[in-house]
Formats: structure tokens, sequence, C-alpha cells
């Protein structure tokens, strides 16, 4: 692979001292990492700051990057300067992972600030250590008379359709935004990486000015090998703001389909002459083990690997963090009468059943990566749930109306779906009184996104399950940019005294564009 020197220079390999000499060294056939081949002088280095996630009132996970094989350390506390803290042993973080790493912090008191610094020692000299970069997040209460509020944000979609880190305008703006409401964690909704959406330097935007994106080489090309996947992880690392949200805020991740392919489902075979490896099978595995060591889940790959999974956030609230692709089926026209698990698959779909009638929070989020009535086409197939006849559940609608009706049966109540995908904002309510699938009780459904990607819809609501739509916010045109605005985010807030779940579409400043409140079901 060719470098010039304002590559070197971005990647890191010059001004980080040998950062990315490890993520660069994978073999572009297998993927398999090697040894690095610089030999290091000084103290370990962080490379790409600090992050969080997964947090429950007992544990949470902090990550972190080094450039050079060393031992990670993290100093826990209630106080900020850090007296009495404890160190938690972190693994050695290795070239395996590309120097990547998780520390898994139990024991955690509940509904408390902690606050933690990650240090990296020297695998041969012990004493030598990096200098500290600290990290925090609030954990959730376990008991009902707490009295504190729960707040999250959620969006998706980051680094797509040619839209990257501008730094003439400021990065990833929205980011700063996100924080200033303070939330307690960021839902990430999928679509955290566009692995198949590649980068050039300038793109001319209608209004004559021009975006100018930072581009490393990995985001020059789409993403093949395990290097190139993990390309895309540290691509967004780059963002100085994004890096500060991430210190500060703890993130509860699902991945969608930009993190592999677009529109990408298992068994794949791809019609795309960017692509020398056409199996979507062999780019997934990569993708997810890039994935797994680039993002705090508390997920272990090395275990049985599933990204679904239910992160109980106190008494008030569970999110049940689903995965709508690993089990996908074939993109068809999605019109199946008999189809039974096109989605969720069958295991998984057993799983949240099970979960969500076992809950005792009052609200129970569905982190979802795709909405449930929104037409969303892939050519003359269909890419999403609903497929358009309005008429009785086909195909993946099936999936999604055996789930509702299993919980009106076992009165799950208060259930609220979050999703980003289809790049604007809007809020759907679903009644049963003007579905044509009536077995449910009426639920919430908000979409907010892009976090910074082009700005697409509205897409086309389907009457199957009665959502009427309550606002939306969207582009004048297909990939609008950034720098035109439209790009969106969410806010949950949850009052600890009366239950109230308030819900607030914000755009790219923060600026509430619409507002409800739900009332919890006893």
């Amino acid at each position: 692979m060719k470098f010039d020197r304002r590559t070197v220079l971005r990647t890191g390999l010059i001004a980080g001292g040998g950062t990315a000499l490890a993520a660069l060294a994978a073999s572009p056939a297998a993927g398999s990492p090697v040894a690095p081949a610089l030999i290091r002088t000084g103290r370990p280095r962080l490379t790409h700051g600090v992050q969080s996630g997964d947090v429950t009132a007992g544990q949470g996970v902090v990550w972190a990057r080094a450039d050079r094989p060393s031992r990670m350390l993290v100093d826990v506390s209630h106080r900020p300067d850090f007296r009495g803290f404890r160190t938690v042993r972190g693994p050695v973080l290795t070239p395996e992972t590309d120097l990547t790493g998780k520390a898994f912090l139990r024991g955690l008191p509940p509904g408390r600030q902690i606050h933690y610094r990650v240090r990296l020692a020297d695998l041969d000299r012990h004493s030598l250590v990096s200098a500290p970069v600290e990290g925090g997040f609030r954990t959730p209460a376990r008991d009902r008379h707490d009295g504190r509020d729960i707040s999250f944000v959620w969006s998706g979609d980051l680094a797509g359709q040619g839209w990257g880190i501008n730094p003439e305008l400021g990065g990833y703006r929205i980011f700063r935004a996100m924080s200033a409401v303070d939330p307690d964690f960021f839902l990430c909704s999928g679509d955290w990486v566009y692995a198949d959406g590649p980068l050039t330097e300038t793109v001319a935007l209608p209004d004559g000015r021009t975006w100018r994106n930072l581009v490393t080489a990995e985001k020059s090309k789409v993403a093949e090998t395990l290097a190139e996947y993990r390309g895309q992880f540290r691509y967004n690392l780059e963002d100085a703001g994004l890096r500060a949200f991430n210190a500060h805020i703890p993130m509860i991740y699902q991945w969608d389909d930009h993190e592999v392919t677009n529109n990408w489902y298992p068994g794949e075979i791809l019609n795309d002459a960017r692509y020398t490896e056409k199996r979507v099978d062999v780019l997934a595995a990569r993708a997810r083990r890039a994935m797994f060591e680039y993002t705090p889940t508390a997920v272990q790959a090395a275990r049985d690997g599933r990204i679904y999974r239910k992160i109980s956030y106190g008494p008030l609230l569970d999110v049940f963090v689903l995965d709508m692709r690993t089990h996908k089926n074939a993109n068809t026209p999605n019109t199946s009468p008999t189809e039974a698990a096109g989605v969720l698959g069958a295991e998984q779909l057993a799983w949240l059943k099970r979960e969500l009638r076992g809950s005792k929070a009052t609200w129970k989020v569905m982190a979802a990566d795709l909405p449930i009535g929104l037409i969303v086409p892939d050519g003359t197939a269909q890419e999403g749930i609903a497929q358009g006849d309005g008429g009785a559940p086909l195909g993946r609608e099936r999936e999604i109306a055996d789930l509702l009706s299993y919980a009106k049966r076992h009165r799950v109540r208060n259930m609220v779906w979050l999703t980003a995908d289809v790049h604007y904002t809007a809020a759907h309510y679903y009644d049963p009184a003007k579905a044509s699938f009536t077995d449910f009780d009426p639920f919430w459904e908000f979409v907010s996104g892009p976090l910074n990607a082009g700005a697409f819809g509205p897409n086309t609501l389907e009457s199957t399950f009665g959502p009427q739509l309550k606002f939306h916010k969207a582009p004048p045109r297909a990939n609008t940019s950034p720098a035109e605005g439209y790009q969106f985010f969410g806010e949950v807030g949850i009052d600890a005294r009366s239950a109230t779940l308030t819900v607030r579409l914000r755009d790219l400043d923060g600026k509430v564009l619409y507002s409800t409140d739900l009332s919890p079901v006893r």
C-alpha cells in the first residue's frame, strides 16, 4: 500500500510515534495481525481517548487503545480528585486486538458518579506508566425511592454518504449538543461507522462552498480486511469532540448494516465492483471482530458474541438492545404469508419474549436498528420490516406481529421503540384502532438521526400496525450535507417520582423540535 506524506501524518505513523502500525500490519488476505516491527522508546501512550459502556447499577466497561503492547490499568474513585481510589488491573493490550482492550469494573455502588482514569504500564519496565486519561459515568439506582431522574440520548449514522470529519465546521458538532443535555448514557442505534462509504478530501456543496474531509487510508476505500474495518472505528475517534463525549457519557451500542456493507444479510454474495471479497459472511465476521474490539460493550466475542442483550438501568428502565442484522433473511419483496423469523430470528425472539415478560422495570425501551412501519426499499426488494401493502402482516411483519401479540397477552406494558436508520427525525404512534392487524396494545416509535451523514426522507408509513405520524422533519433533498443542518438526536427523560417518560427530538444545535410526555400504564 502506498502512502503519501499527508496520509502518513493523518494516520499517525509519524505524529503518533507509530500508533497506527499494528492496524496497518494486518494481513490483507486474512486480516490476521502481526507483531509490530518498530522499537518504541519512552512511556506508553493512549491513542484514542477512553470510552465506557453497558453501565448498570453494579458494573461498567472501560475501553482504551495503546500505542504499543502494555498493561491497561483503571483507577476508580467516587471522588474527582481520586482520593482513596482502587486500581482495576485490565488486560494486556496486544496487536492481536489492534492494541485495544476493555476493563470490566464490578462491585460499583448504585446511584453514584464514578470517576475513572486509564493508565498503561510498560510490559518490561512496570514503573514506566503512561500519562492518565480521565473519564466518568453515573451508575443507575437500584431503589425506586432513590429519587434520581434518568436521562439519555440516542441517534445513529456517523460519517455516511461521503460526509466525514470536517475540521472547518467543527468536526462532529452534534456530540457537543448531546453532551450539553448531560445524559446518563448514549444509545447508539447503529451505523456507527460507514465501512462501505469511502471519503474524498473535498465535496462540492450546492451553494458553491466546499466540504473538506479529514481522510485516512482506510477511509479511502470500502473496508474488506480486518485492518480496514478497524480503521473505520479509528477514523471516528480522530474527532476531538467525540473523544470528549466518550470520556464522560457511556454508550449502549448496537450495530446496523453499514458496519459491514449497505443493506447486508447473511449469505449474501455482493454484486459490487468495489469489492474483491464478495462473500458478505466473510466481511461480516471481520467487521464483527473490529466492532467488539472498538466499542465499550460488555459483550465478549470470545464467548457467545451475542449482540442482543438487556441493559437494566434501575427500576424505571430496561433497555432491550436488538440485533436485526445477524439473523436477517434475504431482501425480497417481503410478502411471504408463512414466514416466521425474518429479522430477529427464532432464538432472539424467544429470548426477547422471556425478558419482556420477566421485566419489572416501568419502561421497556426497544432499541431497534430498523423502524417498524416505514418502508425502506432495497432496489425492487425490501430492506426493512414494512413491505407496503397495508394489509395483514406479511414477511418480516409477521415476526413483529407475533411479538406485539405476545406482549399484549402477557400484559407487557410501556414499550417504547427507538431507532435511527432513515436519516431524519419523526414520532409515530401505533394505534390498533387504525391498523389492519389489531392484536396489540398501542405504542410509540421515535426516529432520530443522522449524527453526521447525508440527510434523507421522509419515508412512507404503511398501515399494517396503524402508525400515525405525529411529527417529522426531513431535508429538502436527498443526501443533504451536515453543513445545512438536518442532523438530529433524541432525548428521553424519566421522572423519578411520577415515572412520566418525556421524549424530545432535537436538532444539530440541541434545539427542541418536538416533545411529548408519556404516562406509564400501571
